[in-house]
């Protein structure tokens, strides 16, 4: 899966690193590396979490390639 980072470096120094097709999943680091290695990290969180709740809602979910 690729999904687009937009990654910003911020007034304090830290690039902050956010995925705009998933609301609420972003991260930071202290280089553009780090940030982007931690907003990997987010992703994999943040689709285990709403996978969780689909499954908790007992809706039916599936994968599929984009």
């Amino acid at each position: 899966m690729k999904l687009r980072v937009v990654i910003e470096k911020d007034e304090s120094g830290w690039f902050v690193a956010e995925v705009p097709a998933l609301p609420g999943c972003v991260s930071q680091g202290r280089t553009e590396k780090e940030a982007e290695a931690n907003v990997k990290e987010a992703v994999a969180g943040w689709l285990a979490v709403m996978d969780a709740k689909v499954r908790g809602r007992g809706r039916k979910s599936h994968q599929v390639s984009v």
